[in-house]
């Protein structure tokens, strides 16, 4: 049993959250001591302008730049050296990232291989980043991944097909401009995948055996507004409220799993999007009601306050029925966006499970799992997922 007296570390970086924060990352470039700036983005992001108005801002400033798109969806190792490259052969000083968590991720690598000057394999797991990176700035323009927030980078190694993750402070940005305008231009399965993201990072990170009184608080909120706002979000993408409402979602998920760390989802996720390179979000949905049904024997009072989050009545409801009403509530929500795929949908097939499993085993996210898993009960949840 957790105290409230314990001791609780919790890291976060300065924001500016709202409408117009994008154009004030030259302004704040420069306060950081910022000459030459390394802009990280993706060709999505490229092709919405908001990377050229944040260059813009760069330029009133007075500020030169680079400008590095060689980021994938899933961001590589090997994309994370050639930018740290870049970043050292231009004479760059600082980072400015524009995009989803891949851009910002892989931003994070290019800091941390300028500064420690090892291959950023070598950094994997918690608390490896000796020496701080350059000043970064990140700009999210998806309302889920939170790598605008968070102490973890997720970075692919497509030898091994595996996405690992590095965790610590010193990759933690040093401003977030969190814009939720930048959402207007996201399509419907986008916005609908990184919103489950946000949802599973709020569920996982109250239900996590380092959840705190702190990292509670951003989760239920988080949880709340996913499962308020997300749907009218999907089918009204020019509304700035209700896009609002979702980057807060972000936001606040992001600032609780950064401190409370995650779960199965997450690592069973990592698996996955490692070895079959699917999208992140998509992973988490499709393994997240059927990781609930596992964890919810463990800690059923926490996971009774998330159905009521989510606005499910469990009045004279047994265990098992308030375990049916939430993973209900939960795969109403996922259809209701458009998000229906299972695990053999993306290329998962029962053979693959055995390799899957040993891979998350050792994601460092199982270890806050509320619920021990072993090798057997990971298998099971992928069969079920199937």
């Amino acid at each position: 049993m957790k105290s409230e007296l314990e001791l609780r570390k919790f890291v976060a970086p300065e924001y500016i959250f709202g409408v117009g924060a994008r154009r004030l990352a030259g302004r704040y470039a420069k306060n950081l001591g910022g000459k030459r700036i390394l802009v990280v983005s993706d060709p999505g992001v490229v092709a919405a302008g908001w990377t050229q108005e944040v260059i813009e801002s760069l330029l009133e400033e007075g500020l030169a730049y680079e400008l590095f798109t060689g980021v994938s969806p899933n961001p590589r190792a090997d994309e994370v050296m050639a930018g740290a490259e870049v970043f050292r052969s231009k004479k760059c000083n600082a980072l400015v990232a524009v995009g989803g968590g891949s851009p910002m991720d892989c931003a994070k690598g290019i800091g941390i291989v300028y500064s420690n000057r090892q291959h950023i394999l070598e950094f994997v797991g918690v608390d490896k980043v000796g020496i701080p990176m350059p000043p970064l700035i990140c700009i999210p323009t998806t309302g889920g991944t939170s790598a605008d927030v968070s102490q973890f980078a997720i970075i692919s190694n497509p030898i091994e097909k595996i996405k690992l993750a590095i965790i610590s402070k010193s990759v933690v940005p040093d401003l977030s401009l969190i814009d939720p305008l930048t959402l207007t231009t996201l399509d419907p399965f986008l916005t609908a995948c990184t919103g489950l993201d946000a949802l599973t990072h709020g569920i996982e990170a109250y239900v996590s055996n380092a959840s705190s009184p702190m990292t509670d608080l951003h989760a239920l909120e988080a949880i709340r507004l996913i499962n308020e706002n997300l749907v009218a979000s999907v089918k009204n993408p020019q509304d700035v409220e209700l896009r609002t409402k979702v980057m807060q979602a972000s936001l606040y998920a992001g600032l609780a799993f950064s401190n409370a760390i995650l779960g199965a989802v997450h690592a069973m996720a990592h698996s996955v999007g490692g070895e079959r390179d699917a999208p992140h979000g998509e992973c988490n949905a499709i393994l997240l009601d059927h990781v609930i049904a596992f964890n919810l024997p463990a800690s059923p009072e926490r996971f009774e306050q998330i159905a009521l989050a989510m606005g499910v009545d469990l009045r004279g409801k047994t265990l098992i029925g308030k375990t049916k009403m939430l993973m209900k509530r939960v795969r109403e929500l996922k259809r209701e966006v458009g998000v229906a795929r299972v695990l053999k949908d993306v290329g998962v097939t029962r053979t693959d499970v055995p390799q899957l499993s040993e891979k998350a085993l050792h994601d460092p996210c199982l270890l806050t799992n509320p619920r021990r898993a072993n090798r057997r009960d990971i298998e099971v949840i992928y069969e079920e997922a199937l």
